[in-house]
């Protein structure tokens, strides 16, 4: 149990600093001793109301032309993404997917290096909208998302009000989606139930650290996370 606290403390102390990520390190410290279908329904449950209060928090941040087309892409990327976690072996996918992160992180922070803007594409949005999804639903890593929104958001409150109320779309639709594969069981929901005040305290921590830290440095953070999440992709699926 104690594996499960700290995972839960350090992955949503960094939720509330970036504002995602939880998954990244949550999935770190547990995947060297537990199955990933043991890991994301349990991460999946005390991370849904964590999006709730931040997107609350950070509501007048919150811009529907982002986060509507995103969602619906996202909800057709995790129906396909939960089937497969339930009924393959998807080991190859998920090492692809990490090479693409890292590969767009690296795209990311060499233009906030260079101070370089990107306009908004529809056929973008369509890709990783849906390729999100797949991760989501696939691994509960919504790291392409994260990239997404990075490119599109100018500060840290408004990436963190947009990711975050995604997330809810998609983690709601996605525990009706465990429910019905039969993914999500009983003796998970009392897990998560147990670890929330530990998810609870490290989700105050993470957003009180974030009123503190410069909005540059945050987002220079959501980046490395973003190489860190393509980085663990690959490493816990070839080792």
């Amino acid at each position: 149990m104690f594996y499960w606290i700290l995972a839960s403390l350090a992955a949503f102390y960094v939720k509330g600093l970036c504002g995602f990520a939880n998954t990244l390190v949550f999935t770190s410290i547990m995947s060297f001793a537990v199955a990933n279908i043991e890991i994301s329904p349990v991460e999946l449950i005390l991370g849904l109301p964590t999006n709730l209060i931040i997107s609350w928090k950070e509501r007048r941040s919150i811009d529907l032309k982002v986060v509507l087309p995103l969602a619906i892409m996202v909800i057709i990327g995790s129906t396909v993404g939960a089937f497969l976690l339930k009924n393959t072996d998807v080991t190859v996918i998920k090492i692809i997917f990490g090479i693409l992160v890292i590969f767009v992180g690296i795209e990311m922070l060499l233009r906030e290096l260079t101070k370089k803007k990107s306009k908004n594409s529809k056929v973008l949005l369509i890709i990783i909208g849906i390729l999100s999804g797949f991760l989501c639903g696939l691994y509960g890593v919504g790291a392409l998302l994260g990239a997404y929104i990075g490119r599109t958001t100018e500060d840290t409150k408004s990436f963190k009000a947009n990711i975050c109320t995604v997330f809810i779309i998609e983690n709601t639709f996605r525990l009706g989606l465990y429910l019905f594969y039969g993914i999500l069981t009983i003796d998970m929901l009392k897990k998560a139930l147990l670890l929330s005040p530990f998810m609870l305290i490290g989700l105050g921590l993470g957003m009180y650290s974030a009123g503190k830290i410069n909005d540059l440095i945050v987002k220079k953070i959501v980046i490395v996370l973003l190489i860190l999440s393509g980085a663990v992709l690959i490493f816990t699926n070839v080792a």
